[in-house]
């Protein structure tokens, strides 16, 4: 009977480690990355013929930004609204909503991270190339003169040597 007893609290206690499994707590950008991966791949299978994750090219990514513009919350004055280039229209209009540049930006970039996890390579990563860059480009310019707001670019400081304590030039130099 000891014997049964030591069985069945040996059966217990290893069934007991095959049950608990540690839970991995993701951090709030994984777990973004991980659901943008898989929206992406979901709108790949979509596509009429679906598309492979090899066969996947920055046009497709271009195709994918587009179709989430009809999820966007950013109010984007069209050229022919009264308030085009206003930062605070006074009223509300008709123009569409489109995804923001900042969201785009970002999205991009869990993407780009995500497909070099998944075994792309960093050459073939469909979203670091050149056209992907130029899109986003052409939304942030085009979103900053709808909206009133002119994009500037931060300026980085100078590592200062020996040399530059001589220098009467400012520490801040413009990119």
């Amino acid at each position: 009977m000891a014997s049964d007893g030591a069985k069945d609290s040996a059966e217990g206690s290893s069934r007991e480690q095959r049950s608990v499994q540690p839970v991995i707590q993701l951090s709030r950008y994984e777990s973004q990355k991980r659901r943008d991966w898989n929206t992406f791949g979901q709108y790949l299978k979509n596509q009429r013929p679906p598309v492979s994750l090899s066969q996947c090219n920055c046009g497709h990514v271009l195709e994918f930004l587009r179709y989430l513009d009809q999820f966007g919350k950013t109010k984007i004055h069209l050229h022919g609204c009264t308030f085009f280039g206003h930062p605070e229209p006074p009223a509300p209009c008709t123009c569409p909503l489109r995804q923001a540049w900042g969201s785009l930006d970002a999205l991009i970039g869990r993407l780009r991270a995500a497909y070099e996890e998944n075994g792309g390579s960093s050459e073939t990563n469909p979203f670091g190339g050149g056209a992907i860059r130029v899109y986003l480009r052409e939304v942030r310019d085009c979103q900053a003169k709808a909206r009133g707001i002119p994009y500037k670019k931060k300026k980085k400081k100078r590592v200062r040597s020996k040399a530059d304590d001589n220098d009467p030039k400012p520490l801040l130099q413009a990119s």
